[in-house]
């Protein structure tokens, strides 16, 4: 994958334009993994919703409402920011760990949902009896690039734990509720191989669920952001899910719907954050060269959350890199008064740091991050340190440069801090 879409001319011109540290966004990126995830096999209909917890930004959920995209939102703040740019309301899925107050009220408004909890699903039917639903239910496994984006097993709060089902039963016949969606999600970044059982499982539940006619197994889809990850083949899961929706028909009798819901896939390669080393600095011959940008954790959290490495390129400004110099070691931290903002950690260890090989680098040389559109801009710690939010900016398939997001100002922040 070519994660660094940007050549030097581009950066000159965003450096120039529009500053550092800023969000890049490609359409032709967007488009070229939209119309990737409409071609997944499902041999009766399919159903995608991108998952807007990966990125929220205005222009990306309105780009993907006019591709034929619907929409996984995890809270009703999510819904609600949907709702004001303009979603209509029956193309959003509200799927979230807290019930939202005005949740009767995005119900009336023909938002869909699903129960993740026996008290929400109570909830809902004291309110909607008579009316249809859908289910998340925690299979009893799960799987993440790490534990921390596990989201099913024993050690997961997500979803109605599936030995409950009969439990779920009995409320749906007490209140007249069609139980018309099955969803499961176990993880992001899953290992492709449970992909297979997690659909059997799945299926298996839907036998004991006759009303059920769409099956939900989220997102998570693997993408890789290394030489040594390798990405989920959605052709190959597409193939051995749409075999074992036939065969569940051949079965029962029954056609389900597939859904899914990336947010990764959808978004991570269109995005590249761009930032400049404003600080180069040493511990002695026996210590680490650390590189300091005039961004981290702020912009880019997940090296600090997971313990996971963004590839880089190093940029030069006003020079050619000499390839006759040796290339040299260095840590890349972030600028927050922060021992924890560090962007080369030790995978799997937050707690650790790497250094990674450079060419030679200069205080002003540009440093990109790529695969950095999803879970950065809508995961960052803006803020902290009173860094305020940066912009987002994109490349049109014509290849121009335009605002999609306004840098934050230290107005904007006072402004929301203040109390009448």
């Amino acid at each position: 994958m070519n994660y660094f879409w940007l050549n030097e001319i581009d950066v000159a011109k965003i450096t120039e334009n529009y500053g550092s540290p800023v969000y890049v966004y490609s359409e032709s990126v967007f488009n070229e993994k939209i119309n990737e995830v409409l071609s997944f096999s499902a041999p009766y209909s399919l159903i995608v919703r991108y998952a807007m917890k990966a990125n929220s930004t205005s222009w990306i959920l309105k780009h993907f409402d006019t591709m034929g995209i619907e929409f996984d939102a995890s809270s009703g703040y999510e819904v609600d920011r949907a709702l004001l740019i303009g979603i209509d309301p029956k193309k959003i899925m509200l799927t979230a760990q807290e019930l939202p107050g005005n949740f009767v009220e995005l119900i009336n408004m023909g938002v869909k949902f699903n129960a993740t909890s026996l008290h929400q699903l109570k909830s809902y039917a004291a309110k909607f009896p008579g009316t249809q639903l859908g289910i998340r239910l925690n299979p009893g496994i799960g799987s993440g690039h790490n534990k921390r984006t596990n989201v099913g097993g024993n050690d997961s709060s997500f979803g109605i734990w599936h030995e409950y089902l009969e439990d779920i039963l009995t409320l749906a016949k007490q209140y007249k509720l069609e139980i018309h969606r099955i969803h499961i999600h176990i993880g992001s970044g899953s290992d492709p191989k449970y992909w297979q059982e997690i659909i059997d499982r799945a299926l298996s539940f839907l036998q004991k669920v006759p009303s059920v006619s769409i099956l939900n197994i989220g997102g998570g889809f693997k993408v890789s952001r290394s030489s040594d990850e390798k990405s989920t083949d959605l052709k190959s899961l597409g193939k051995k899910s749409s075999l074992s929706l036939k065969k569940f028909y051949e079965k029962t009798g029954r056609k389900i719907a597939f859904e899914i819901e990336p947010g990764n896939w959808l978004s991570a390669y269109a995005g590249i954050l761009l930032t400049t080393i404003a600080d180069i600095v040493d511990t002695g011959d026996k210590g680490n060269t650390f590189f300091r940008l005039d961004s981290g954790m702020t912009e880019i959290t997940r090296p600090a959350l997971y313990g996971v490495h963004h590839p880089m390129k190093l940029i030069p400004v006003n020079r050619k890199i000499n390839t006759n110099e040796l290339n040299y070691d260095a840590v890349v931290v972030g600028h927050c008064c922060e021992s924890s903002d560090i962007l080369t950690p030790e995978i799997g260890n937050p707690e650790n740091f790497v250094s990674f090989s450079f060419p030679k680098a200069q205080i002003g040389d540009v440093l990109l991050f790529g695969a950095a559109g999803a879970y950065c801009s809508s995961m960052s710690l803006a803020n902290y340190n009173s860094f305020p939010r940066v912009a987002e900016i994109l490349k049109d398939n014509a290849g121009n440069f335009r605002l999609i997001r306004k840098r934050q100002t230290m107005q904007q922040i006072i402004e929301n801090d203040s109390v009448e």
